[in-house]
């Protein structure tokens, strides 16, 4: 009775690590169909063009590519895991030739003309902001500027000192190194900036982008980086970090309910509004559609003009897209805008350490002047100094997702647009100065 009994009530066989293991929520057989059929499709020549193939790529490489990254030693915990590897999996397959020219210029196409990045960024920014408490908005917003500045500051300064090392004229540090890495990325940084050296010193604007682009794109995978390792100290040094939270007593409000499928349509509908309404104003504002964005956005919930289910529905919706897009889009980003080439190009020890220590300084000028002023220095070296050294809006993505802290979009992209713009009226002022 006793063993009839026990073999009646006996518990089912453990799942084997190949039946629990998910890759996208998806067990592997059905995952590695979908990856078939894309793989099949590419051969074929029948992957449609537009947003369906692009978007069909974007999601199961970035995927793939993200859950492999999440899981190799080193980069998993210390340079940024699927992140990283999304990014630069993908500019590796388009500099190898794996990755065909239909399909590199298709997803190329998507990513800008078809205005996907756009698209996630809208939602991050919108959703990120009335999804806080609007305390966070102007006890974080009167201090942030400080440790912005002072990321500018220190990485000049370990730029002219590490140049000075090296054997590398101080001044050509910041112009050319230093000042394009800060400078909000390609085209609000490098190519604004390119032009305004035309102007002050001669050669053409072409000349200066091939100079200024390595240091940019190198400084990026710095950036990167960086914010894996903060991730990970975070991790061994918990006092250091709020875990996403600008500063002590503030933080993103986390929505527990469940998503309401009507509330996400009403969340992307309001980030696009949001974004269309930034193209509008930049017509008669003098700043990036951005940065535009996050003012807009920052007002109306500070001075509580938005009703609570529109600040819950874009909430939802911007975590539905960063939950399901953030892979695809790094791939995007390391098919669109990474190129393998030009940082392979700048590798010569001399520069790589001069990059290195433009990042670094200023993470750390941020992160210490962040502290002083009442911020959590891991999260105060990544938003004012991190994402003032990557590459825009695609870096603000990768710094952030490789920190795991994307829920600080919102002053990221205050360093990397209102940063940028800064940096460019420094720029116009240093140089004839220093070369006059």
């Amino acid at each position: 009775m006793t063993h009839s009994s026990q073999t009646a009530t006996a518990t089912p066989a453990a799942e084997s690590p190949w039946q629990k293991t998910r890759i996208f929520g998806m067990s592997l057989p059905i995952f590695a169909l979908s990856f078939l059929v894309l793989v099949a499709a590419i051969a074929t020549d029948t992957l449609p063009a537009g947003m369906i193939g692009a978007l069909l790529v974007m999601m199961i490489l970035g995927e793939l590519l993200g859950f492999l990254g999440d899981r190799l030693p080193i980069i998993n915990s210390y340079l940024g895991g699927g992140a990283i590897l999304a990014i630069f999996g993908a500019a590796a397959l388009v500099y190898s030739g794996w990755l065909p020219q239909e399909v590199t210029a298709n997803v190329s196409e998507f990513m800008k003309a078809g205005g996907f990045l756009n698209f996630y960024i809208a939602a991050l920014i919108t959703g990120s902001i009335l999804g806080m408490d609007s305390r966070v908005l102007v006890k974080v917003g009167a201090r942030f500027a400080l440790p912005l500045l002072c990321s500018v500051l220190f990485a000049a300064l370990f730029a002219m000192l590490v140049g000075w090392v090296m054997g590398f004229s101080p001044k050509d540090a910041v112009m050319v190194i230093a000042l394009p890495i800060m400078g909000g990325g390609m085209g609000a940084g490098a190519v604004p900036m390119s032009q305004i050296y035309e102007q002050l010193l001669g050669q053409p604007a072409s000349y200066y982008i091939s100079i200024l682009v390595p240091a940019l794109a190198l400084g990026n995978v710095f950036a990167i980086i960086i914010a894996g390792l903060l991730n990970g100290l975070g991790k061994r040094f918990p006092s250091l970090t709020g875990g996403g939270q600008m500063m002590p007593g503030v933080n993103v409000r986390e929505e527990k309910s469940m998503p309401d499928l009507s509330q996400l349509g009403i969340g992307m509908v309001i980030a696009l509004s949001f974004f269309v309404a930034s193209q509008i104003l930049g017509k008669v504002i003098p700043l990036h559609p951005y940065a535009l964005m996050i003012i807009a956005v920052a007002v109306l919930k500070c001075a509580n003009l938005v009703p609570e289910n529109i600040n819950q529905a874009a909430a939802q919706w911007f975590r539905f897209v960063a939950g399901n897009w953030t892979f695809a889009l790094l791939f995007g980003i390391g098919v669109a805008y990474t190129d393998l080439g030009q940082v392979i190009d700048a590798i010569t020890i001399t520069y790589v350490v001069i990059v290195f220590g433009v990042v670094a300084g200023a993470a750390f000028g941020a992160g210490l002047v962040g502290k002083l002023v009442g911020f959590y220095p891991i999260e105060s070296a990544i938003t004012a100094g991190l994402c003032m050294a990557n590459m825009g809006g695609t870096g603000d993505v990768a710094v952030l997702s490789a920190a795991n802290r994307m829920q600080l979009m919102p002053f990221a992209q205050i360093s990397s647009r209102l940063g940028g713009a800064l940096i460019l009226l420094i720029s116009s002022l240093v140089v004839p100065m220093w070369f006059a």
